[in-house]
């Protein structure tokens, strides 16, 4: 049970992320089927030894054979379409967070309050907590609300890093002299983990993402306090 767990997707924490489960689950569909009747038409055609001169060559089924396709496609490209732009449409948002990526960790900057801003390094193995998470933990995780529309805009100060959170369906480019930006909302509280996901140098997989959602009165109590030391 242990190992099919693994092999699927992480529990959804945003709307945008269900839309990517329910998506897979709809080409997963489709591509069963696909390969139920392909190996069905496969199973036949070696166990049966008669030959219909009409399935070689006829218009219609190889119009049936042309057009079947054609509609799958069609059943695939248009979610699709939808859900590239839902991806990209940043909805008005009620808090920006600006993350810089370095070798080998993140910085962040509130920007929306002064004087918020910190680094984020992964916990060392020998200062993690028993209920710590080993290369998946951070000195300083990024505090968010939940229910909330937030805009992050990536970039990076030296070479190209990826800010990536599955749980959040959220992964944007860190590229040095460019700002990108995507938007999430988180729809439950807890902790959601994330790595960078571009090749960026010998330390590539110890620059771990670490965000916690809370209420959003829990949040302005946070900040409040960080922008007052």
């Amino acid at each position: 049970m242990t190992t099919w767990a693994h092999l699927k997707l992480q529990d959804s924490a945003s709307p945008l992320m269900e839309q990517l489960i329910f998506f897979h689950d709809h080409i997963m569909l489709i591509l069963t089927l696909i390969l139920t009747f392909v190996g069905y038409m496969m199973s036949t055609t070696l166990v049966n030894r008669f030959i219909n001169r009409y399935t070689l060559e006829h218009h219609m089924i190889e119009f049936i054979w042309t057009l079947i396709p054609a509609v799958i496609l069609i059943f695939i490209a248009f979610p699709s379409l939808r859900l590239l732009y839902l991806l990209d449409e940043v909805f008005n948002p009620s808090l920006t967070l600006k993350t810089i990526g370095h070798q080998w960790y993140w910085s962040y900057e509130y920007s929306d309050f002064l004087n918020v801003e910190f680094d984020s390094y992964m916990t060392p193995v020998n200062e993690l907590e028993p209920s710590g998470f080993r290369l998946l933990d951070v000195d300083n995780r990024v505090v968010l609300p939940m229910n909330t529309q937030i805009r992050i805009i990536v970039t990076a100060a030296d070479v190209i890093h990826s800010w990536t959170v599955p749980a959040l369906g959220v992964k944007a480019d860190a590229v040095p002299g460019r700002l990108n930006q995507t938007s999430f909302m988180v729809n439950r509280a807890g902790l959601f983990f994330g790595q960078c996901s571009e090749i960026c140098g010998a330390n590539h997989s110890f620059m771990p993402i670490v965000i916690e959602s809370i209420s959003t009165d829990t949040f302005l109590n946070w900040i409040s306090s960080l922008s007052s030391d």
